[in-house]
């Protein structure tokens, strides 16, 4: 193949990346969910693996096991620049879940296992709608498997820690400026990948009425190797390029979590919390491949370091009923010219509500439901040219059951 006709397709991979600032998933608690997704000062229950490990030793039960999941219904809607021109996207429902365990060894030590969804997205254009040639489709999911040990200094202070071992896998179909009458040209990029990280956090209740809390959860880059690459091209170029294989680091970016709740009183209480994310690690994606170099792309993104502010309550109907609230404000880390629609980040504004059933002291059934609104934004990707206004309304309705003693 001549080397044009692989610079041509350089271009075109190089408008593809398999992340974006939409891909972290905090649903990790439905009673966290319900106040807004705050939880570094909140304690009680096993969902401090995630949230503050330091917090796990800070509970009056001997055991404590949480299982949930929630369901991700979004769309994005696009308008062309200097168009009538429109597109949305046909999402499938994403599924994050959630498995923790816990259990106190004596006064001091506690030990416990999380498995859960902390990054993933999707998202589905469609083959021929205006951006083909950036992203058709995306799926792309990664667990954490993290065993956790918590110290209780005293009643007052208590740390923790845990190990991560993360494993994910990434898809993604694109259009290629090469098709004959029969033939749509489309690449695949697909790969599975493992890497390490850790969690560590600290828990401070001077009183029965204040908890402060700060966690921090490190980057894990998923270094993707030997992906899979499959074109689809006209029987000219198949010979050429039909397979090949890839490599490409993919960040997960890390987390410093700080917050602070007070209980006003026996049935209410309040949490304030902020989000330090730390996306200026992913500055450029790398594509390498094995079969031939002349793919090989460096594609800026440049990413910005985002602060998130949380604010949520929780009140105490009765024995039976504990109902929530809460609200927070996400700003988009992506970088205006270098916006790829695999999955929009805009400016995010969430509301949630949230509700747990105690039909006995050890049982409760979670309940909860997140609402974001993005603002409408023009965004470009200038190397290929494209720009629009985008606009993405996200209901994310979560179950799950806990169960202590």
């Amino acid at each position: 193949m001549k080397k044009s006709t692989l610079l041509l397709l350089v271009l075109c991979l190089s408008a593809t990346s398999v992340f974006s600032g939409g891909y972290q998933v905090r649903l990790q608690g439905h009673r966290q969910t319900g106040m807004g997704l705050v939880g570094v000062s909140l304690f009680g229950d096993a969902s401090t693996i995630f949230y503050n490990p330091g917090a796990m030793s800070k509970t009056n039960n001997k055991f404590s096991f949480l299982v949930g999941g929630s369901g991700i219904f979004n769309n994005t809607v696009f308008s062309l620049e200097n168009s009538t021109y429109q597109a949305k996207t046909d999402n499938p429902m994403g599924t994050p879940v959630f498995l923790y365990a816990a259990g106190k060894l004596g006064e001091k030590w506690s030990l416990g296992l999380g498995v859960y969804t902390p990054y993933g997205s999707s998202a589905k254009w469609g083959d021929d709608w205006a951006g083909k040639n950036l992203i058709q489709d995306i799926s792309m999911k990664v667990f954490f498997i993290q065993p956790t040990v918590g110290y209780k200094f005293s009643d007052k202070l208590s740390i923790g820690a845990g190990f991560v071992y993360a494993t994910g896998d990434v898809e993604l179909n694109k259009a290629v400026p090469y098709s004959s009458p029969t033939v749509q040209g489309q690449a695949n990029l697909q790969g599975k990948t493992t890497n390490y990280g850790f969690n560590a956090g600290i828990l401070y209740t001077p009183n029965e009425d204040w908890s402060v809390g700060l966690s921090y959860r490190s980057e894990v880059t998923m270094a993707l190797s030997d992906g899979d690459a499959t074109f689809t091209v006209p029987s000219s170029l198949a010979g050429a390029l039909s397979k090949d294989k890839f490599d490409a680091d993919l960040p997960l970016p890390a987390n410093l979590d700080f917050g602070f709740a007070y209980r006003s009183s026996e049935k209410f209480l309040f949490s304030v919390e902020f989000n330090y994310v730390l996306w200026e690690t992913y500055d450029t994606l790398k594509f390498t491949f094995k079969g031939n170099p002349a793919l090989n792309s460096s594609n800026p993104r440049e990413y910005t370091n985002r602060l998130i502010t949380r604010i949520g309550g929780e009140y105490i109907v009765n024995d039976l009923i504990t109902v929530r609230a809460g609200a927070y404000y996400d700003p988009s880390p992506t970088n205006k010219n270098f916006f790829n629609p695999e999955t929009p980040s805009l400016d995010t504004y969430g509301m949630s509500f949230g509700l747990s059933i105690n039909p006995t002291k050890k049982f409760a059934i979670d309940l909860s439901y997140l609402h974001l609104e993005t603002q409408e934004t023009t965004k470009s990707y200038t190397p290929e040219y494209f720009t629009g206004n985008y606009k993405t309304r996200t209901m994310i309705p979560g179950i799950g059951l806990s169960y202590k003693f």
